[in-house]
């Protein structure tokens, strides 16, 4: 099975969600997304595939996101995508793909679904 998650080490739910992919015998693609963001078109098909949208991606409670009035309801999800590309920190994590699905990882236990 393909897995790849889109990880910050930083982040405990993060670590946690590698750690219970690699429990259940995967070795995924591992993209540490601060360093090597994906691309506009390929963030969007990520999202679309597992019914995410980009305001469901967002990170809301960084501070940037409030710093650029990006939780207001009035910001669209053109608006939301452009300024994850340019902040990719506003890219909520962890972000897993594989063969049957997406999963935004918040809990950690929801990669579980798609493994």
């Amino acid at each position: 099975m393909n897995v790849t998650i889109y990880h910050n080490p930083l982040c405990g739910t993060s670590r946690k969600t590698l750690e219970i992919i690699r429990e259940s015998g995967a070795e995924p693609n591992v993209v540490e997304y601060l360093k090597t963001p994906p691309t506009r078109s390929e963030l969007k098909a990520i999202y679309e595939k597992g019914g995410i949208s980009p305001r469901d991606g967002l990170r809301a409670k960084e501070p940037l996101a409030q710093e650029l009035g990006l939780n207001q309801p009035t910001v669209s999800d053109d608006e939301i995508l452009d300024a994850m590309m340019e902040h990719p920190i506003l890219i909520e994590r962890p972000l897993v793909v594989t063969d049957k699905g997406v999963r935004l990882c918040r809990p950690q236990d929801l990669v579980r679904e798609i493994l």
